[in-house]
């Protein structure tokens, strides 16, 4: 990804278009665990502001995912903000059957959307669930992480370990049965 950002930097197409190939499935996953409708729309406008900064901009291919993701964040924000104010979003699924046969990757990035997955994250604190997007999703570090929401290092492992555990509890209800642990470590017996 490095020699894409740095050919991007220079103006090459192509380089945007792989860049916007590579990290655009991620970023829309991103927006859509977040609940933000058209993630599509808001994807592109990520990418139409990351690229305007590319003359500014200085790094490698780290820096630069965390830049898309930084800016994803905002947007996301953004996006709610504006849909408190202008009231509840309406879908095309809301307005009627949609005309057009849908792509693969649309296809692909609906399955992640499943409704399991969506009720999944809805128990999780907001925290929680921009820490595992941005871990998962985003591929992103601890340490961009963590410099992404403006929470310290600790805060992010510890809201990391928190909603995992939180959904291993609600994927998996039950413990362990006694005989289980007792073939794991014979002290438990």
């Amino acid at each position: 990804m490095d020699s894409a950002v740095d050919a991007a930097r220079a103006g090459d197409r192509a380089a945007f278009g792989l860049l916007w190939t590579e990290l655009s499935p991620r970023v829309a996953g991103y927006l859509r665990s977040h609940g933000v409708a058209d993630a599509d729309d808001v994807t592109s406008e990520v990418f139409l502001a990351v690229f305007r900064q590319m003359g500014r901009f200085s790094g490698g291919g780290a820096a630069f995912r965390a830049l898309v993701f930084t800016v994803a964040h905002r947007r996301q924000v953004d996006w709610h903000r504006q849909r408190t104010r202008r009231g509840p979003w309406l879908t095309l699924d809301d307005t009627g059957p949609d005309p057009t046969v849908p792509s693969a990757e649309i296809t692909a990035l609906a399955l992640l959307a499943e409704e399991r997955v969506v009720e999944l994250l809805g128990d999780l604190t907001p925290d929680q669930r921009a820490v595992l997007a941005l871990r998962v999703v985003a591929d992103l570090s601890l340490e961009e992480t963590a410099a992404l929401l403006g929470k310290d290092l600790g805060a992010v492992k510890s809201l990391q370990h928190r909603a995992l555990v939180r959904l291993r509890r609600k994927l998996s209800p039950q413990p362990y049965p006694r005989d289980a642990l007792t073939r794991l470590n014979p002290r438990h017996a």
